[in-house]
Order: C-alpha cells, then structure tokens, then sequence
C-alpha cells in the first residue's frame, strides 16, 4: 500500500503556511513534507503535526540564501565549516519534529574549482551529515535537480546519484527520487527505478512537462505505482506539484490511496 504526503511548500498556497497542517488532514494525508522549516519555531512546527496527528517525513537542510540562487554547499569547496552549521540546525528540527529523512542540498557547480574537487568535497560533507544522522536513525538523502529549472546544480542524474551514494558508502544515504527530475534528465522510467531501487530512500511526484497534478501529462502514474507496489516500495511518495488550480480540486487522484 503506498503512502503519499502532502508537500505544504506547494500544495495549499491558498492559505497562510501554518493553516496548510490543517488543510492536508482534513483532505485524508497522514504525513507532509516542504522545503524548509526555518522561518517558523519547531515547537511550533511540532505542535502543528501533534495537532492534526501528522507526520513529518522530509525536509531539506538550511539552502544558504535561496532568493540569490543558492541551493545548498554539500558540494561547494571552501564551505565545509557552513556545511556543518547546517547539519547542525537540521539535526534540531528534526528532533523536534521527529522527522527520519532529511534532504542535503549540494549546491551550484563553482567555476573556480574542478568536478573532481566537488566530488571530494560533496563526499566528505555527506559522509559527515550521514555519520551524525545516523545517531538517531535518520536517513540522509540527494536529490538530482534537472538543469531546465536549476541549472549548474551539482547533481541532474539519478545514475549519477547512485554512484556517488556507492563512493559514499554509508547505509544510511539515499536518493530522493523525483520522477518529475527523473523523466527530464534521465527517462526510461520504469528501468531506472528498478536499476537504483534498492538506493531509493523517498520519492515525489510530479506531472511533466508542467509539473502540476500527476493525474496528466506524459508519465502514467497508475501504472508506475503499480510497479512500485509490485517491488515493494514501504517509503512515502511526497505530492510535490503546483496546482493547475486549487488544491481542493485537483486532489481526486490520490483521493482512492488515502
């Protein structure tokens, strides 16, 4: 039986962000994701999830300044002392929402150093987080992002996540499997998510081209969770899609898994 989660970064925006908790239990999830917790006091967060008896399931570490283009420093050479400081402040937000899969963000390819020394770089900050998560139980995980909507980011290939995962060698590193990502980058869907499924730590979902409700567009979503089901998926799929119109009504697919 696959679990989905609502994605309150993007789903819900017809309300203020603390309202969305409430929105997504009355819609039958049992579990949200988003991108950041940072703007808003845990115990705050917590009380939200306690309140609706939701459960965090995914968040991504501190990104740097997100309005001027950063998307993380795992990869970044000469930012490994950041790095640790946003290790740091994950850790606490993930106690407090006792949330067990955390998103490190890599960053944007510097020109001033070689792809090799991000490799080292990216190695050594992710065996770092993945040693400290791994203290209480929590899954570290990478995303891929395609370069049609982050370019110069340091990961666009699922393939290539699971390669470095392998150089990373630690139990407890994921992928975050979006197939929105995925279908841009690297296709061949089906093949792909049985060649890394044993590397896949958290999925999310998306429909392509336009990346609104998984109901449309080019990917067949019932029977790639047919294909899911049938290799054993137990970790949850996160709903992280912009509405074509209002969440409410765009809602009637999952509606059946809830």
């Amino acid at each position: 039986m696959l679990k989905f989660a609502a994605n309150l970064t993007t789903l819900f925006n017809e309300y203020a962000f603390e309202d969305r908790f409430e929105q997504a239990a009355k819609e039958g999830f049992s579990a949200v994701e988003y991108l950041f917790p940072y703007n808003y006091d845990a115990d705050m967060l917590a009380d939200k999830l306690a309140q609706y008896n939701l459960k965090q399931v995914l968040f991504n570490m501190y990104p740097g300044d997100w309005e001027k283009g950063e998307r993380g420093c795992a990869a970044i050479p000469g930012r490994e002392d950041e790095f640790k400081e946003t290790v740091d402040l994950a850790l606490l937000y993930a106690q407090k929402l006792n949330c067990k899969c955390v998103h490190a963000m890599s960053g944007n390819i510097d020109m001033n150093f070689t792809r090799e020394e991000h490799i080292q770089t990216f190695l050594h900050n992710i065996r770092y987080a993945a040693d400290r998560f791994a203290e209480l139980g929590i899954t570290l995980v990478i995303e891929p992002l395609n370069p049609k909507d982050m370019p110069g980011y340091f990961i666009a290939s699922q393939r290539e996540a699971g390669e470095l995962i392998k150089l990373v060698d630690r139990d407890n590193v994921k992928i975050q499997f979006d197939f929105y990502h995925a279908q841009i980058v690297d296709g061949d869907i089906c093949h792909l998510i049985e060649d890394l499924f044993d590397q896949i730590g958290h999925i999310q979902i998306a429909s392509n081209p336009d990346r609104h409700e998984p109901d449309s567009g080019e990917l067949n979503y019932p029977f790639i969770f047919a294909k899911l089901n049938k290799l054993g998926y137990q970790g949850w799929i996160g709903c992280e899609y912009f509405p074509e119109h209002d969440t409410h009504s765009g809602l009637t697919w999952v509606r059946p898994y809830l």
